[in-house]
């Protein structure tokens, strides 16, 4: 790119462009330039202005410095870099704090999603939709690793969260900024936006898109992870489903297990009183009294959790992530101004 060129693009580049697309890197040095012309040629050819935010997560090859190479010559590109790897979820939490456009597009950069196919997920989100999901139908992994854990992980999210959608996995996404700037997200939870989202009554839309096989480094999924998204997925369904009202789940079932031990306990009374039989070496007594107790107790953890429910991570405002420094363009520098500070104990570093 040319200074000319380059200073055309400095005087025709808007401070808040139609699209932000956030592309999480961590350790895809061979596949950040390749990554980096496909997205241009793709969004220079269809009519909305864009911005690139690449989001360096504790990359230790030279992820970086490709993207900063590649940044020196292209203010329509932004590179966050991370102190250490925080995690993909961590890395679309800074892309959506960070982006500027009315419409937020996702994906990976390790360039098995097709760029091809962002403009067919905003036109669909401009017809109407709040989220739009790509469907990888046609999926280039290993079946035994990859696909099977999916498939069964995306019908127990869709059952668990009654969300239904083919490939919750597919970081190939679209939303609309108003929509995905305000969820707080932690752990493995960027693969439950939409769920998430659905409870602000949003339109879900999911659209099928092309995948592609890894070309370039090693794959950073396997079956350990599965684990740590189901105990998200557990997470997940408390907050769509009982976040501000814990006493229904925790009270529930604390009253059935009161009344089931409290029936046992009249049983064993009426033999007692009427029967005229001894209960003191029953087992089934103590397992009255254990039921009744443990009832009690669960009635009062749901009186407690809702106390606590209004104090959740909001209140809070713990960063999940920490900025080592941003390159981009500087007068967008001074436009977005100093990345604010989550609260005085989260102590983000800023070293631009």
């Amino acid at each position: 790119m040319t200074i000319a060129h380059k200073s055309l693009i400095l005087k025709r580049l808007p401070v808040a462009p139609q699209l932000s697309i956030v592309v999480p890197l961590c350790n895809e040095a061979p596949n950040v330039a390749e990554l980096y012309h496909e997205l241009t040629a793709t969004l220079e050819a269809a009519e909305w202005t864009y911005e690139l935010l690449f989001i360096d997560d504790g990359s230790t090859d030279q992820t970086f410095d490709v993207a900063a190479g590649l940044q020196a010559a292209d203010p329509r590109l932004r590179v966050i870099r991370f102190r250490r790897n925080f995690g993909q979820t961590a890395a679309f939490a800074a892309g959506f704090a960070l982006a500027r456009g009315g419409i937020i597009v996702t994906a990976d950069g390790d360039l098995q999603n097709d760029p091809r196919d962002i403009p067919a997920l905003v036109r669909t989100l401009e017809a109407g939709s709040d989220i739009v999901c790509g469907w990888r139908k046609d999926r280039k992994d290993p079946f035994v690793t990859r696909r099977v854990p999916s498939m069964i992980a995306n019908w127990i999210i869709s059952t668990a969260t009654g969300v239904r959608l083919h490939d919750y996995g597919c970081s190939l996404k679209a939303f609309r900024a108003e929509v995905v700037k305000p969820l707080k997200l932690y752990g493995e939870m960027h693969r439950f936006i939409p769920a998430i989202a659905s409870e602000l009554g949003v339109q879900i839309a999911e659209t099928v898109v092309n995948h592609r096989p890894r070309r370039h480094g090693r794959s950073k999924y396997g079956l350990s992870r599965t684990v740590r998204v189901l105990l998200d997925l557990v997470t997940v369904k408390f907050l769509i489903s009982y976040s501000t009202r814990p006493l229904q789940i925790f009270g529930l079932v604390g009253l059935a297990m009161g009344a089931i031990g409290t029936v046992i306990c009249s049983y064993l009374a009426y033999v007692r009183l009427f029967g005229y039989q001894s209960i003191a070496d029953r087992p089934l007594l103590l397992f009255g009294i254990l039921l009744i107790f443990t009832g009690v107790q669960l009635v009062t953890l749901g009186l407690l959790a809702e106390l606590q429910s209004r104090t959740y991570h909001e209140s809070q405002d713990k960063p999940i992530y920490v900025i080592r420094e941003i390159r981009e363009a500087p007068y967008l520098a001074e436009a977005r101004g100093p990345v604010p500070a989550s609260s005085a104990r989260a102590r983000e570093v800023l070293e631009a």
